[in-house]
């Protein structure tokens, strides 16, 4: 079996909706409501590093904390509110997450929102490194907070050729449709999606000889993208399902 038909197969099998309840997307998937929906993507997505059953937990604190209705908490929510200065994961404290929330109040209360953001920086590059940079300055341009180099964990600088991980899958989480991803956003082709490069999808990806670089950056990035886009130029970002079936499988 050619890696193609392999991989195909792959997705097949784990691109399917029992994919949902272990995985961070499922927090998105517990709204309905489309602001609700792509506020709880965003900070699903962002602290989607380390341990998934550790990042996970601390996912379901904040969600309680912000009483299951993200958008509503977003738009109400104040310094005065004292509930999220305890909330911590790993880098990041309770003032980097009170200043994302407000940043995200600021954006919401003028009547944009994340798919506006994101939009802009599309419309206005064409090309999803510009875009991913255009709204990572759009939340630093915001800081008013003595914030820790937790804030800037949660949200890496894209200008400096990181992979972007956490971004990148927020995107495809919004963009693709299908079983897992949700579909929202209709701005960008899935062509154009970048894979969410870790440490377990370069691994595999080395293995199966569809990445040669050896760091994990935005050159590798690129790389495995032509890698994969030589098997769907359409949706090579599905590959995302077949490389964490493969790392079960194996």
């Amino acid at each position: 079996m050619n890696t193609k038909v392999y991989l195909d197969e792959l997705v097949k099998t784990y691109e399917t909706k029992e994919f949902i309840k272990d995985d961070p997307v499922q927090f998105p998937h517990r709204f309905s409501k489309e602001e609700d929906i792509e506020i709880a993507a965003f900070l699903a997505s962002i602290f989607a590093y380390g341990k998934r059953e550790v990042f996970i937990s601390r996912l379901n604190v904040l969600f309680e904390k912000m009483n299951n209705m993200p958008h509503d908490f977003v738009l109400s929510f104040s310094e005065d509110n004292h509930i999220l200065d305890d909330f911590d994961y790993r880098f990041s404290v309770g003032i980097d997450i009170v200043q994302i929330v407000l940043i995200l109040k600021t954006l919401y209360a003028n009547g944009e929102s994340l798919e506006s953001l994101f939009k802009y920086g599309w419309e206005k590059h064409h090309n999803v490194k510009d875009m991913l940079i255009c709204a990572v300055d759009y939340f630093y341009s915001r800081v008013t907070l003595p914030v820790t180099k937790g804030f800037y964990h949660l949200l890496p600088n894209p200008a400096k050729n990181s992979a972007c991980k956490r971004l990148n899958m927020f995107l495809r989480w919004m963009i693709r449709g299908g079983a897992v991803d949700l579909g929202l956003w209709h701005f960008l082709p899935a062509s154009e999606l970048l894979i969410p490069l870790d440490v377990h999808v370069a691994k595999i990806s080395r293995k199966l000889g569809l990445l040669t670089r050896t760091q994990n950056d935005y050159k590798a990035l690129i790389e495995l993208m032509q890698s994969l886009k030589n098997f769907d130029a359409d949706d090579p970002v599905k590959y995302d399902f077949a490389m964490f079936g493969y790392g079960v499988n194996n």
